[in-house]
């Protein structure tokens, strides 16, 4: 058997109505100033208000910190840092979506070791030791709850990453109450972008394992069967904790066995048009899907087999095909832009694009299949 290694949360609780007792965890972790990082709208919505009155019923002060901004730019993950340093934090709480919960672990590690940011992006290149971490997810799509990844946004427009195992927090906590009133259109961005963790770190070339292989299945399994329902009718706490798990999954599963291209031709959109993460990734998916097919023929047929029962004595060419045909329809039938052209991507801007997503050598030396100049501008191009 060929070797590997595999990391994760030490801690993983998926529990309805779990965030009302953030304050007994909290405690329970030796922590007395708690640092929130979350969202103006998640404060609008109240959607805090019961972790906080756990926090206060438990001893425990909190300070609020909402500015956390999409896709953050490095000046608000600082001015975070600031503001934990300026509280004397002594343990800080990621509540939110990927955004809320990136910039959370930079102000764990951050507020703790003072490192300059711009030297710590790429791999392992974090210095410990970081602050005590709990995140708690409010959508079903990043995985970043357990991910040892935080990108940021730089001043010019790039998507950066920092990843170390010192970002892994503490406890991850899976509350599905906190994502009944997600949106559709919210929803069915994340879900399409937790169905590329899982897609991507499946056929990834390096560091696929057994381990990340399973979780990566029973993600998609979860995901593709819950999406339409948590899209049309999201009142189901049920649908909404299968999204969840199925984030979870993929996060754990790409977190040892990295994404691609999807990921790579992504990046670049958001950090030119400033669009969500969850869209940038759908609206190059299927182009990627099909420009990877060849390749990974063998891994999309055992992909296609485990979401679709009547493939099941199908051989590996119909397998992949209907996999990437049944994809396909998903995305399709998602209540968003589906192309470049409607999402307000200039075509003048596509070689721009495609330059800059060959810069993101980390995701693409993931590809099952290899991209070059022409090929990522002809993936835009499909896409538009």
């Amino acid at each position: 058997m060929s070797q590997f290694s595999f990391e994760t949360a030490p801690r993983i609780i998926c529990e309805q109505g779990g965030a009302n007792r953030l304050g007994e965890i909290a405690k329970g972790m030796g922590i007395s100033r708690l640092f929130l990082v979350t969202d103006a709208g998640l404060i609008k919505a109240k959607l805090i208000d019961g972790a906080l009155a756990s926090l206060t019923a438990a001893g425990v002060a909190a300070t609020v910190f909402s500015d956390v901004l999409a896709d953050p730019p490095e000046l608000s993950v600082q001015a975070a840092v600031d503001a934990a340093r300026a509280a004397g934090a002594d343990g800080v709480l990621g509540f939110g979506g990927g955004s809320s919960l990136d910039t959370a672990k930079l102000v764990a590690l951050l507020a703790c070791t003072p490192q300059a940011l711009p030297d710590i992006y790429g791999i392992g290149l974090a210095r410990g030791p970081r602050l005590p971490l709990i995140q708690v997810p409010t959508t079903a799509g990043t995985g970043s709850e357990v991910t040892p990844i935080s990108i940021l946004t730089t001043p010019s427009h790039e998507k950066k990453g920092v990843v170390s195992p010192l970002l892994y927090p503490d406890v991850a906590l899976l509350d599905s109450r906190l994502t009944l009133g997600l949106p559709p259109t919210v929803t069915a961005m994340t879900g399409v972008d937790a169905m590329v963790h899982a897609i991507e770190s499946f056929s990834t070339r390096l560091k696929k394992n057994p381990l990340s292989d399973a979780l990566a299945i029973k993600a998609l399994q979860l995901l593709y069967a819950n999406l339409p329902a948590a899209v049309n009718d999201g009142k189901d706490p049920t649908v909404r904790e299968n999204m969840l798990l199925g984030s979870l999954f993929a996060g754990m599963a790409f977190a040892n066995a990295p994404v691609g291209a999807v990921h790579a031709l992504a990046y670049p959109l958001g950090g030119h048009y400033g669009l969500p993460h969850g869209l940038t990734n759908s609206l190059v998916f299927v182009a990627v899907l099909r420009f990877n097919l060849a390749a990974a023929q063998g891994l999309y047929a055992e992909l296609g087999r485990a979401i679709l029962p009547e493939l099941a004595a199908a051989g590996d060419s119909e397998a992949a095909a209907s996999f990437v045909a049944a994809i396909s329809a998903r995305v399709a039938a998602m209540p968003y832009a589906q192309s470049l052209r409607d999402a307000g991507v200039k075509q003048d801007d596509l070689p721009m694009l495609a330059r800059d997503a060959m810069n993101v050598q980390r995701l693409l030396v993931n590809n099952p299949r290899d991209v070059s100049f022409d090929d990522a501008l002809a993936m835009y191009q499909a896409a538009y």
